[in-house]
């Protein structure tokens, strides 16, 4: 007797290898950030990850409440544990190779975080007339 054959719709693998691996090495990752004892890493957290199609490489994308101004000692920290960091994903990550890791800050969370800060400012929105200058305004270029 054979096996019934799957239909493509139930497919298991519908979520793409890539991202499947970007996410497990993402949670090893911060898993293994919260065993290692050093203070420069407390406020650090991994947004995203993003492997090179041969998982020869894999960029660490990280974001900190120290902002920009910590970068270079979370990133000193981050590479003297990159060694015991690329361990635990091998380890733990089933894949045949074990990419090398890079850190690098988030710019884009950092724009976006820049972008809300303006938004939120009073200083750079144009003032408002009141309401009520609004309908003189409206009534002046009525036609009559």
């Amino acid at each position: 007797m054979s096996r019934p054959r799957r239909s493509p719709s139930s497919n298991s693998h519908r979520y793409p290898r890539t991202a499947r691996l970007n996410e497990s090495l993402r949670e090893v990752i911060a898993d293994e950030l919260t065993r290692i004892d050093d203070e420069r890493l407390d406020l650090v957290t991994i947004t995203a990850i993003d492997v090179d199609s041969e998982m020869n490489r894999a960029i660490v994308y990280y974001d900190s409440l120290r902002g920009e101004d910590g970068d270079a000692e979370i990133l000193e920290a981050l590479n003297g544990h990159r060694v015991r960091i690329q361990g635990a994903v091998g380890r733990q990550v089933r894949a045949k190779k074990t990419p090398i890791l890079t850190f690098r800050p988030d710019e884009v969370i950092r724009s976006a975080e820049h972008i809300d800060r303006i938004l939120q400012s009073t200083d750079t929105l144009p003032e408002r007339p009141p309401s009520d200058e609004i309908d003189e305004i409206d009534d002046e270029d009525a036609p009559r």
